[in-house]
């Protein structure tokens, strides 16, 4: 769950990689350099702490398979520390792994939920489940709907605003990252496999490690 929205307060490039400082509060409790943070989606690895900020090294696959490259510095960014054993949680699990990038296509606001359609990838939308979970820059949220092109997530007020959800418009491109088990099932069980007996998805299932930071 996303803990705190950031600031982009820099961004260069070293060794072909990109440092990105971010403005922060809540997330600097007990961070450390090393440890991970979910900055908009990907997860990144701190290597300095200042007082008031963070920065974070993305290589260049991360850039290029993600929208890092369209960051400005002054831009808000959604933050979310490592999940630690024993903590409680409020979504599914999220690796911070981008599988691609989306388009915003359209934004229906209404009283109760602005419902956001995305545009991406046909890959992707074949990882994807109506009612299933999907991470939009680093939120989790659930699949509303989706058609041939596109996916729709149905957005609480409370999330726009404490998350960038709120910022977004048509035109936006945003990390998309599926769900880790549907995302699994689709490598496994590839080319229209098909399971004779039901307890091979058990037996597979139980293969699955989830990477929980201490």
């Amino acid at each position: 769950m996303i803990e705190e929205i950031g600031t982009l307060t820099a961004k260069r490039v070293k060794q072909g990689n990109s440092l990105l400082t971010v403005r922060a509060n809540v997330v600097l409790d007990d961070l450390k350099i090393g440890d991970s943070v979910a900055v908009s989606g990907p997860c990144l690895t701190v290597t300095d702490i200042e007082r008031d900020r963070f920065t974070v090294e993305a290589t260049s696959y991360t850039v290029e398979n993600s929208s890092i490259a369209d960051w400005q510095v002054g831009r808000k960014l959604n933050l979310e520390r490592a999940l630690r054993v024993g903590d409680r949680l409020g979504g599914h699990f999220v690796q911070g792994h981008v599988d691609g990038v989306g388009k915003v296509d359209r934004i229906k606001y209404g009283s109760g939920a602005t419902h956001i359609h995305i545009a991406v990838s046909n890959y992707l939308l074949q990882l994807m489940a109506p009612k299933g979970s999907v991470t939009v820059d680093g939120v989790s949220l659930t699949l509303a709907d989706k058609s041939a092109r596109s996916f729709q997530i149905m957005v609480i007020p409370h999330t726009l605003e404490k998350t960038t959800l709120g910022e977004l418009h048509p035109g936006s491109r945003i990390n998309i990252e599926t769900d880790l088990i549907i995302r699994w099932l689709a490598d496994r069980f590839k080319d229209g496999e098909v399971i004779s007996d039901p307890s091979d998805v058990k037996r597979s299932m139980s293969d699955i490690n989830y990477h929980l930071e201490d």
